[in-house]
């Protein structure tokens, strides 16, 4: 780690028994920790804590002990359940006092709107004697600063309204000034498909000990991402660090890396088939139409997709796909044979390069034990007749199911375009 860099320890206290009870996501929280890791403030923590005063002064006392910054999120109206002006002071020994600039506001704006002013607004006029007020023009609720014993408390509104203008105008300024050394902290995601997250540690669990970057794997449906993070003085610096970083990570996982940062499977896959004037089509059964929605949702889809059919029932598959009756009576509907037939049927009834066929078993009824919940087969047919299918049995509910075969769908389309250039990818 580049021992130059100073290191300012965070935490992030988010008050409300409303976010307990998960009547509201806490996005305030997310802005604020992506804010500060390009400030190179590292967040250490995380807490929420309902409208319970004992509770509060506990997780702040031990948010202080920990972090050289704490933030406080929401708790700053004027009724009896806003409570974290109080806290703060008790916790860190503070006093409060009325401010009669924020006094004389708070009358104001309700006198100009002929609205009777409740005493207990008052409290939104208190501030600690050793700190000061944070200005809010979009609230009554004014942010707070505590400053004791080289400790920094921060509170901030709960109102996203409130909240998001007053990170950016107030606290981002504050913290660059007091803060100008801190440098940037940096990440960049890889997406993983073909490997699950325990076998993708394994094969880069000796690069995951640094502690700058730093890399961590994070499993999701149907893949795995790994971020890469960097602490430097600028970003360039960082991204320097974390190329290094993925370029000895891709040589351990090689093409399972689809793509960097946002961008989809989907995405990829039609890149691949729009840059070789390549065409697909898909059958679908189990997952319901969810790969073709996928492919269409990419912007320029029609230029390789061609179509697909959901053909949920046998009939559909016999007339719409022509597979063959015997297929289905002899190894039945859920079955390597049929989801052949079904890729090599839909590629020819649309005239593409590619077909594909999926056929399953999503649940959460339906399932024997030697067709189990979870088993999906997946075909690719290439234009050359070459047809490879894999057997899968996906854990999950239902969704999660049909989520992981369209995953494992376009895997395969894509390690087809990749594998088998000879017969599909040319000029065009």
């Amino acid at each position: 780690m580049n021992t130059s860099l100073k290191i300012i320890r965070a935490e992030i206290v988010s008050v409300g028994t409303e976010l307990l009870l998960g009547q509201i996501v806490d996005t305030n929280a997310v802005h604020l920790a992506q804010r500060l890791a390009e400030l190179g403030i590292s967040v250490y923590r995380r807490v929420t804590v309902g409208d319970n005063m004992s509770r509060l002064v506990t997780a702040l006392k031990q948010a202080l002990s920990n972090a050289e910054i704490v933030f406080t999120i929401g708790g700053l109206g004027p009724t009896m359940d806003d409570i974290t002006r109080d806290a703060l002071a008790e916790a860190m020994g503070e006093r409060l006092q009325l401010d009669p600039a924020i006094q004389h506001r708070l009358i104001e704006f309700f006198q100009q709107r002929n609205v009777t002013f409740p005493a207990n607004n008052l409290k939104q006029a208190l501030v600690p004697e050793r700190g000061h007020p944070l200005n809010n023009p979009n609230g009554t609720a004014p942010g707070l600063v505590f400053e004791k014993d080289r400790k920094l408390a921060i509170a901030l509104p709960g109102p996203p309204s409130e909240f998001l203008p007053m990170v950016q105008n107030e606290v981002i300024p504050l913290l660059r000034d007091r803060f100008p050394d801190l440098g940037v902290i940096h990440s960049r995601v890889l997406r993983v498909t073909g490997l699950g997250e325990s076998l993708v540690e394994e094969k880069i669990k000796d690069l995951m000990r640094d502690e700058n970057p730093t890399v961590a794997p994070y499993a999701k449906t149907g893949e795995v991402h790994l971020r890469i993070t960097a602490r430097a003085l600028t970003i360039p610096e960082a991204e320097e660090i974390i190329s290094k970083k993925e370029a000895q990570i891709r040589e351990r996982l090689d093409e399972r890396i689809y793509a960097v940062d946002d961008e989809p499977l989907e995405s990829v896959v039609l890149r691949l088939f729009i840059q070789h004037k390549r065409t697909i089509a898909a059958a679908e059964s189990c997952t319901g139409g969810m790969l073709a929605e996928r492919l269409t949702n990419i912007a320029g889809s029609s230029n390789s997709f061609l179509g697909g059919i959901v053909a949920y029932s046998n009939s559909a598959k016999i007339r719409l796909l022509n597979v063959p009756p015997e297929r289905i009576e002899s190894f039945g509907a859920v079955s390597a044979e049929v989801a052949e037939a079904m890729a090599d049927g839909v590629r020819q009834v649309f005239g593409s390069d590619i077909g594909i066929g999926i056929t399953g078993i999503a649940g959460p009824g339906g399932g024997t034990p030697e067709k189990p919940v979870g088993l999906v087969y997946i075909s690719v047919a290439g234009p050359d007749n070459s047809i490879k299918t894999t057997r899968n049995i996906f854990l999950g509910q239902r969704n999660e199911v049909r989520i992981r075969a369209t995953q494992t769908a376009l895997t395969m389309l894509k390690d087809r375009l990749l594998s088998c250039k000879d017969d599909i990818i040319g000029d065009g």
